[in-house]
């Protein structure tokens, strides 16, 4: 009993804090989201007026479509390019100085903004920008494309420079884990590299690719400053669709479409959760 409550002394500032910062505004949005406002105000209130206009609108249906769109691509190009790369630092690099050299030098655009890097992007993918310049110069293209940027291809390819990171680290850190000897063992048993790839390297690395899932995911949907700038406001995704709401004020409405992704994310990660045991990996 004594080890119990000295457990429970223990864990208690930092389920407070957890209290406090986590789960109370959360509750706060969710008790916010029934409640009614007018063009001026907001009042205290239950009803379902907020969702009933949210899954209503077909508007909603719109917006949700491009969020997990955008998610799904971009979790693909992030796993195929953060595994590659997390492969490359783990198995083809023999020095420990160079692999904690070349980690490094993926962290460096993490040294500035998201907002700088994002930007970045604007003059380089522009109708006049260094892209569409080298295409025309090297007769690639006979006039600018107009694609390049603002579209769903300027926004998913922001997207895969934010995040690529958070799919690297986690797979880098599973492949770290796994035994040489299982490598070799599969080579001298006359495994291709190809197989030993599929059947011993990728099913050891599935909590650190399901980890590297969870972080893409959850952050593409939450994100609503790369759609705005990347896709000219011609885009949309269920980030951009709150902050519309809370710059008119409307905060009942912007907890509702809150409450609603908060469901799906956890659906998601719920999912997620039941393919691959990931406290292998905490």
């Amino acid at each position: 009993m004594t080890k119990q409550f000295t457990a429970w002394i223990q864990a208690a500032p930092m389920a407070l804090v957890l209290l406090a910062f986590l789960v109370a505004p959360i509750v706060m949005i969710a008790i916010v989201s029934f409640w009614g406002a007018t063009e001026y105000s907001i009042y205290p209130a239950f009803q379902f007026d907020n969702y009933e206009f949210l899954f209503r609108s077909p508007v909603t249906y719109t917006v949700f479509f491009n969020t997990f769109k955008y998610a799904a691509i971009t979790w693909a190009f992030t796993l195929v390019i953060g595994f590659t790369v997390a492969y490359f630092l783990a198995f083809e690099v023999r020095s420990l100085k160079w692999q904690i050299a070349l980690f490094l030098l993926c962290t460096i655009p993490f040294w500035t903004s998201n907002i700088i890097r994002m930007i970045s992007w604007i003059p380089f993918l522009g109708r006049n920008g260094l892209a569409n310049s080298t295409l025309i110069s090297w007769g690639v293209i006979d006039e600018p494309v107009e694609w390049l940027l603002f579209s769903d291809f300027s926004v998913i390819l922001a997207f895969v420079h934010l995040y690529t990171l958070f799919m690297v680290v986690p797979i880098f850190n599973s492949m770290m884990r796994i035994d040489r000897s299982l490598i070799e063992a599969a080579r001298d048993g006359g495994a291709s590299a190809w197989q030993t790839l599929r059947h011993v390297i990728i099913p050891l690395c599935k909590p650190g690719i399901m980890i590297g899932t969870i972080f893409v995911s959850t952050l593409v949907m939450g994100d609503f400053i790369t759609v705005r700038f990347m896709s000219g406001s011609q885009r949309a995704n269920v980030g951009r669709l709150i902050s519309n709401d809370i710059s008119l004020l409307q905060y009942p409405s912007a907890s509702a479409t809150a409450v609603v992704l908060l469901v799906a994310v956890l659906i998601v990660i719920a999912l997620l959760l039941r393919l691959v045991d990931i406290r292998k990996e905490l």
